[in-house]
């Protein structure tokens, strides 16, 4: 018995060593694969060369009602947090000036990490394969003390497209996913078909997860982890030429990955590899309520010279 319990625990050991010798399930390509871009080597704008006149003209015409969804939460220190982020706003009362109509002056300081806060929305420069961003432009040659030379969320423009709600939380019946589920490709091909909805070149491609739901409500768990999409899922929208992916959880995939030699590889996967934006942190509660599957997107990114990302607050048109 005694040489049974050492041959199984060896056993187990060596099998132990073995699943941590194996290799990740995914790993960005070489730069020789993945560049030069397919728009050039000399492109920073990815996904967004996908939208042209055609397509904003097709977004107009998805506005039937001319109803209004607003996709952004609500901007304040009551939002959920990672890490040293913050949001405070000081209020100034600046001045009242002395002519007859005595028109008083108030303004606002706001400190805040303004493209990595609320409803966010990712530019390409926010990630990296080392020291390389998407196109193989290198961080460490385009880094300035006042934004990035290259890359930067000034590029982005505004963003007129066909918008899609894939409704995962309600394909499951379910108010919000289990905190960890990520979402496989039956799952989104499953939701498309009960929708009834097809995906096209150039669309906004939104996720309810229903965690928006925890939103200043239960901040600590909805830091903590979140459901998802994984690589596959995420391999298998991008092949379907978006502008940008989006849900209403932090980082759009689930966290953590079920492979824990992973760190968020969807962000990999979109932003450096395939120069595909992400949209985060949605308030998605109103469009998956009333069922609205398809609908004019659309949103300006902050023009930050040369910054990382841009806080946002996108809308849905029908």
């Amino acid at each position: 018995m005694i040489r049974f319990a050492a041959a199984l625990g060896g056993s187990l050991l060596f099998a132990a060593t073995a699943a941590l010798a194996q290799s990740p399930t995914w790993s960005p390509p070489p730069e020789t694969q993945r560049c030069p871009s397919r728009w050039g080597p000399n492109d920073e704008r990815g996904s967004m060369n996908r939208q042209n006149a055609a397509s904003v003209m097709n977004a107009a015409k998805l506005i039937k009602t001319g109803e209004l969804i607003e996709l952004g939460h609500v901007l304040s220190d009551k939002m959920p947090f990672f890490g040293t982020r913050r949001f405070d706003v000081h209020i100034k009362r600046t001045f009242m000036n002395q002519p007859s109509n005595r028109r008083g002056s108030n303004e606002e300081i706001v400190i805040s990490e303004i493209g990595q806060v609320g409803t966010q929305f990712d530019g390409f420069a926010h990630q990296t394969h080392e020291n390389s961003w998407y196109n193989c432009f290198k961080v460490d040659e385009n880094s300035t003390r006042g934004g990035f030379l290259k890359l930067g969320v000034h590029n982005v423009g505004a963003i007129v497209t066909r918008g899609v709600l894939i409704d995962v939380a309600g394909l499951k019946g379910v108010d919000t996913l289990p905190d960890t589920y990520e979402i496989t490709v039956q799952d989104l091909e499953d939701a498309l078909k009960k929708q009834n909805t097809t995906l096209q070149p150039g669309d906004a491609v939104i996720i309810n997860t229903g965690w928006n739901k925890l939103w200043a409500k239960d901040n600590a768990r909805y830091v903590k982890s979140c459901p998802g999409i994984g690589v596959k899922a995420a391999e298998w929208l991008i092949a379907k030429e978006p502008i940008l992916l989006g849900s209403d959880n932090w980082p759009v995939e689930v966290s953590p990955n079920p492979d824990p030699q992973l760190s968020l590889p969807v962000h990999q996967v979109a932003l450096v590899v395939n120069a595909v934006h992400l949209l985060e942190n949605m308030k998605l509660d109103e469009l998956a309520q009333k069922q609205v599957y398809e609908f004019a997107f659309v949103m300006q990114p902050l023009k930050i010279q040369g910054g990382s990302g841009s806080t946002v607050a996108p809308i849905a048109i029908r």
